[in-house]
């Protein structure tokens, strides 16, 4: 409920091209307490003075001179159609034409002259309670709605820790600090980006690209923290990694999660046709699988890892260069020289302990 102080303070606009009828209401207005009071005569000045003082009420004439009160009710209008405040028009005109088109128009009730002072209080009352109602429901729904952006913001950065945790998860078990699910993941969206991908779809891939190496986590032991060099057979079941990271991801319609699948189970695709599970070639790799493959190979050849040394940036450069059209999409190999500076700029940020 409107508070009388609140009520009395309420922002009036009067509009009537006679100066001594906008006397008398800013006078009865006054007597009854009311502090904000605008007064025009002369209806030209409404769109002008409007946006600086955005009345809580406005009581308007229709007959005027220059413009009419239909022309300055539409002026309102345009000037913010989802917020006008009630319109009280001022009329000796009594015919029901005048009346359904001044409703039509947008006006929420009548003033007749000549005035009567309690008549007009009390609709003048009522109109700003109505206002005030409004703007209740209006803050009300700018709270929830600012509520339901947190929550879902909140909602959307626990998903995201969810993942990251589950792909350091993976790396732990392959001796991995979890640095390099950080590296190759900021690698690939800079390679991303610099392939054409959208800000936001890079965005995703960053999000994605920790989860690439989750199915290690159904990788034995005796294979996948072998000391030393795996045989054919063992080979072969590491190579199972991708395809069961595809496996744990599908089924789910967020892009988010169906990203990761396409990550996971093509970053050991290669262009030339070669690579696992599938066997796919050139383009038939999902871009992200193509990205992610040239991200982590270059983050794995200059880290260290139990079984062998970090590679000095320039020979896994060239490694991948000597990979272009084989191993890697010839494209984003382009793509990566040219960022290549920006790729080293991630390694040193987030470099092994």
């Amino acid at each position: 409920m409107i508070s009388h102080e609140d009520l009395l303070n309420a922002r009036i606009m009067i509009v009537d091209d006679k100066e001594e009828n906008v006397q008398l209401l800013e006078q009865m207005l006054q007597k009854q307490g009311y502090t904000s009071i605008l007064g025009i005569s002369d209806s030209r000045d409404v769109i002008e003075l409007y946006p600086g003082y955005l009345p809580d009420v406005v009581l308007l004439d229709i007959n005027m001179p220059h413009l009419d009160g239909f022309e300055v009710l539409r002026q309102i209008k345009d000037f913010d159609a989802e917020d006008i405040p009630p319109v009280l028009i001022l009329t000796a005109q009594q015919d029901r034409d005048t009346m359904l088109k001044a409703l039509e128009s947008g006006a929420r009730d009548f003033l007749s002259k000549p005035f009567d002072r309690v008549e007009a209080l009390c609709r003048i009352r009522n109109v700003i309670e109505v206002r005030h109602s409004q703007n209740q429901i209006r803050n009300q729904k700018d709270i929830l709605e600012k509520m339901v952006q947190e929550r879902t913001q909140e909602l959307n950065e626990t998903r995201l820790e969810i993942i990251r945790r589950l792909g350091l998860a993976a790396e732990y078990r392959d001796n991995e600090t979890g640095l390099h699910i950080i590296r190759m993941s900021k690698m690939s969206q800079i390679i991303g980006l610099g392939a054409g991908m959208l800000p936001s779809e890079a965005e995703l891939l960053l999000n994605a690209s920790p989860m690439h190496d989750i199915g290690k986590i159904g990788i034995p032991d005796r294979v996948l923290i072998k000391p030393g060099k795996l045989d054919a057979e063992e080979w072969e079941i590491m190579k199972t990694h991708a395809a069961i990271g595809g496996e744990m991801l599908k089924g789910h319609s967020s892009p988010l999660l169906k990203m990761a699948q396409d990550v996971a189970i093509s970053h050991h695709e290669k262009w030339d046709g070669s690579g696992y599970p599938h066997g796919l070639k050139g383009e038939e790799i999902p871009l992200v699988g193509r990205v992610c493959a040239v991200a982590d190979v270059f983050d794995a050849l200059t880290s260290t890892r139990p079984y062998k040394k970090a590679w000095p940036i320039q020979e896994a450069v060239d490694l991948i260069v000597k990979d272009k059209g084989t191993h890697f999409d010839p494209k984003l190999v382009e793509v990566f020289h040219n960022k290549l500076d920006d790729l080293i700029m991630i390694k040193e940020l987030h470099s092994e302990p």
